[in-house]
């Protein structure tokens, strides 16, 4: 009966369109003429209404990606729970490194899966692990051992990968080890019984050599992006502690699972020591040049150390809003202490992409900023290469780029301000209008709510605060920053010359752009006329071929002939102290271009030696 109802199957849905027929033509007899007519709409509408039916859920089928059809909870041993407290993760299907892994790990396989940072790894293994010990659960005993062990490389990943368990179960233990927290909580643990066990290196050790902790029973063991294991020297360790819960040559040994963005060979070595000796193996990334995420966005900011403290809230206010996320990596404690921010960029390739990864998770999309300093362009260069992304290169935010984003916060504020509020100060509004004007009192307003009631330009080039970037355009292609020198001593005073500092040549050669200190660019503004060259300040910082470095490297031009912080058109360092003597210094610039060592020794005598250029290595 619920059957032919439902009309679920097939066969149900003929028999009930038989039925549907036959009982038309039965009643359609018994009514009178006048009556067919409306009986014929109704039956129509009902008709429509079950082809209407029938074709959004055709349409809701086409709309669904290929990626969803694979990924459909339905497709998979897990249970109603589980599926409940997915979705209130807001995970409504599976991702392909999790559809990729799914039956290897249920079925107790071992397995080396690969896959990039922030496609959702953790779910691969929590899940499928989940629900193979919910479905063979023995009776819960105290100071049970651990069936589960996830060792991860950071407190931060470990934290994450046990809430990812705790999140999707409510029948097993989960704990987190790692240093610089209470034994005495995580003894508390032990003794309570634990399920799933998830730590660093280090502090499992620390449990294991006290006698506290007992893996002989481990079921499952898997290591979480392995690669950063070897990287920060934990190789001995995890050794250590798994060979515990290992036999030799034995195929009864846990179930052993390697996840990772990128495979060294240690990885393999542990397979072939540790694993049975067949095991399942998961690439999604191959021979694909992009190793990291491909839902970041990565940008690079050129940023002496010392000024880093003082932009970085600028950095989060404009990229992330008051209401974003966002984390700070640091290099060490002391980094952290003085200026909350020192995201270098990493020696190591692997260790930027799991960093980059910890964005951008899950299909949402993120942005990695890293600030470096001039002599770090070449570590730049070889991550870009190597992870097979490209930096976007940009300046510190402008201006206009905080007035906006602090505008947006307190625009959103004032939506959480309720209606009966208003009355009490529609008054003082009143006033401040009759005053002020609506829209300045208004922009009054804001600027306060925002805490943006003034504001101290720095320079896009190097962050430093006290200058302005100005822009000035060429009408047709330069071969080098000469040229610029050239039409700016031409239009310009040698007192408002000798104000330009950190000139860079622009993308495609069609300009250059420089620092001057903010009282100066007023100044050069209104000497700057009659002149096919177009002089402006810039908003943003434009695409650079050469980067001003301060020191050393691609702007040798501009130091050996007409270089920037000039003191005046006679004295410049390396410049020309009139047109024979400037001649020469060009000439001598040509030679010594000849000997390498000699032009960069000669290039740091001349910085050392006058004018206003500073160091920012």
């Amino acid at each position: 009966m619920k059957e032919k109802l439902n009309g679920d199957t097939e066969e149900g849905r003929n028999r009930l369109s038989n039925e549907f027929s036959k009982s038309h033509k039965s009643r359609k007899k018994d009514l009178t003429n006048g009556d067919i007519d409306e009986y014929e709409k109704k039956s129509k509408r009902v008709s429509s209404l079950d082809s209407s039916t029938h074709k959004s859920s055709d349409k809701l089928e086409e709309t669904l990606t290929r990626e969803q059809k694979e990924g459909a909870f339905s497709n998979f041993p897990i249970s109603e729970e589980t599926i409940k407290l997915l979705k209130g993760r807001g995970v409504t299907y599976l991702f392909p490194i999790q559809v990729k892994t799914f039956d290897p790990v249920y079925e107790g396989k071992d397995l080396i899966a690969q896959a990039r940072t922030g496609t959702g790894k953790t779910f691969s293994f929590a899940i499928p692990l989940i629900e193979r010990l919910q479905r063979n659960q023995e009776t819960i005993k105290k100071s049970r051992s651990p069936k589960v062990l996830v060792l991860a490389p950071t407190r931060e990943l470990a934290n994450q990968v046990a809430k990812d368990f705790k999140d999707i179960t409510r029948k097993l233990s989960v704990a987190c080890f790692y240093g610089g927290t209470s034994y005495q909580s995580q003894i508390n643990h032990i003794r309570n019984g634990i399920d799933i066990l998830v730590g660093t290196p280090g502090r499992i050790k620390d449990h294991l050599q006290s006698g506290r902790l007992d893996l002989s029973k481990l079921r499952h063991v898997v290591l979480d992006e392995v690669d950063q294991m070897l990287d920060l020297g934990f190789a001995e360790q995890v050794e250590d502690i798994i060979h515990e819960s290992y036999k030799t040559d034995s195929e009864d040994n846990p179930q052993t699972l390697l996840f990772s963005a990128t495979c060294p060979q240690w990885v393999y070595k542990v397979a072939k020591k540790y694993m049975k000796s067949r095991y399942e193996q998961v690439d999604l990334v191959g021979k694909m040049t992009q190793k990291a995420a491909t839902t970041v966005e990565h940008l690079a900011i050129q940023c002496h150390w010392s000024q880093r403290p003082a932009v970085i809230g600028d950095v989060l206010q404009v990229y992330s809003g008051s209401e974003g996320r966002a984390i700070i990596f640091c290099e060490t404690k002391k980094n952290v202490t003085e200026m909350a921010m020192n995201p270098h960029i990493k020696q190591d390739v692997e260790s930027y992409i799991h960093r980059s990864g910890r964005t951008g998770r899950a299909g949402r999309t993120g942005i990695c900023i890293c600030f470096y300093q001039p002599r770090e362009r070449g570590q730049l260069r070889y991550v870009e290469q190597k992870a097979g992304i490209t930096f976007k290169r940009v300046g510190v935010p402008s201006t206009m780029d905080l007035v906006k984003s602090k505008s947006m916060d307190a625009i959103r504020s004032l939506a959480s301000v309720s209606y009966a509020a208003l009355d009490f100060f529609r008054p003082s509004a009143q006033r401040l209008i009759e005053e002020k004007g609506a829209v300045d009192a208004l922009a009054a307003a804001l600027a306060h709510i925002s805490g943006a009631s003034s504001f101290e330009p720095r320079s896009l080039i190097t962050s430093d605060k006290g200058f302005v970037t100005m822009t000035l355009e060429s009408p047709e292609e330069i071969q080098d920053v000469t040229c610029a020198w050239k039409e700016l001593n031409r239009k310009l005073s040698s007192n408002a010359v000798s104000q330009i500092t950190r000139m860079c040549l622009l993308k495609g050669n069609m300009g250059v752009c420089f620092d001057v200190p903010t009282t100066e660019s007023e100044r050069l503004q209104a000497e700057w006329h009659d002149s096919d060259w177009i002089l402006s300040v810039s908003a943003k910082l434009p695409e650079i071929e050469e980067y001003y470095d301060g020191n050393t490297s691609s702007n040798s031009r501009q130091r050996s002939g007409w270089s920037g912080g000039r003191s005046g058109r006679s004295g410049r360092s390396g410049g020309r102290s009139g047109g024979r003597s400037g001649r020469q210094s060009r000439q001598g610039s040509r030679s010594g271009s000849r000997q390498d060592g000699r032009r960069r020794s000669g290039n740091r005598n001349r910085s050392r030696s006058g004018g206003h250029k500073r160091s920012f290595d």
